[in-house]
């Protein structure tokens, strides 16, 4: 297929792009950012499979004259990832790129026939709820309280709006925390991971030092968009909404601690008490993201979890030492 990747030079579409055109598929990347000279390095080998238009998403008809081209599906991945910072100085920006900007790409979707639009959802949209059950499944009613969260919930209920009025085959899915290759913080994403922070610490040569164990359904993004991918080849998916997660809580301590033990020389633990660090948690506790769905219908399951994805992380970084 041939398939247009919005935001696809940041952390999650540079992941997308790996997993389908691994899979065989073309990929364009449209982005405001080049892409990264690492990147282009690590994609060379696929040739014109892969091409980089760089833009505004709120350039309609560009766009559109993009989408016109033919184009077989289409991944909404283009975001401002706020935390409180981002939100206070961008509180505008952040609805107008994660809701706003997706409805002319919509539209353009369904004048040129796509065959598939998948909108990249945040955990995030749950919200309060997070705190209130057990486990978070597709059906949980939602609570979002951060304007990020907002954003993302709504971008779910226009898509899927779209989908109703226009018979568009539009979907989304709501990606738990996220870690992994290309992460990098930027002016439109201020949450990095705590794996991110970890790598940073060992990269200034000292200490990874927590201010919590940092239990969270990470997910390591290889094994993200290899899920992302399987949706957009899906020929009939039964649902418009899918969580994908790897499905139980652990602690990025943990991780940190299988990287450490793979450089000896390294070190990741809790802080001491009154001891300070600058290694930040972004977000109140949430229960995990049921993957039942993905899992009954695709057979899908996140394979890299905690020793697994440190193993590969490592692996990643000795190819692409200059990122963190």
């Amino acid at each position: 297929m041939k398939i247009v990747i919005f935001g696809g030079t940041g952390f999650v579409g540079l992941n997308v792009a790996e997993a389908l055109l691994a899979r065989g598929h073309d990929v364009t990347l449209h982005d405001r950012a080049e892409l990264p000279p690492s990147a282009r390095r690590s994609l060379a080998d696929y040739g014109a499979r892969l091409k980089a238009v760089q833009g505004d998403i709120t350039d309609a008809a560009t766009i559109d004259a993009l989408i016109a081209e033919g184009v077989d599906a289409i991944v909404l991945g283009a975001a401002i990832t706020a935390g409180d910072d981002l939100e206070r100085a961008s509180t505008a920006r952040v609805l107008e790129i994660n809701v706003m900007a997706q409805i002319p790409i919509l539209l353009s979707a369904i004048r040129h026939d796509v065959r598939r639009v998948v909108n990249l959802s945040s955990a995030s949209a749950y919200g309060a709820a997070g705190a209130r059950v057990d486990v978070l499944d597709e059906e949980t009613p939602c609570d979002p309280v951060s304007f990020y969260a907002i954003s993302k919930f709504t971008s779910e209920r226009s898509v899927a709006r779209h989908a109703e009025l226009f018979g568009g085959d539009f979907l989304s899915v709501r990606l738990s925390a996220l870690f992994g290759p290309w992460e990098r913080p930027s002016s439109v994403r201020d949450t990095p991971s705590l794996q991110f922070q970890i790598l940073v610490a060992f990269a200034r040569g000292g200490p990874a030092v927590m201010p919590e164990p940092g239990m969270r359904d990470w997910i390591y993004a290889p094994d993200a968009a290899e899920a992302v991918a399987m949706l957009i080849e899906a020929e009939r998916p039964r649902h418009r909404l899918y969580n994908i997660s790897s499905g139980e809580l652990w602690p990025a301590l943990q991780w940190g601690e299988a990287f450490a033990a793979l450089h000896p020389g390294l070190e990741c633990r809790l802080a001491a008490p009154g001891e300070k660090t600058v290694i930040k948690l972004h977000g109140p506790y949430r229960a995990p993201l049921s993957v039942k769905r993905m899992a009954d219908e695709f057979g899908w399951r996140s394979r890299s979890v905690c020793a697994e994805s440190a193993a590969a992380m490592s692996a990643w970084l000795k190819q692409h030492k200059e990122w963190i």
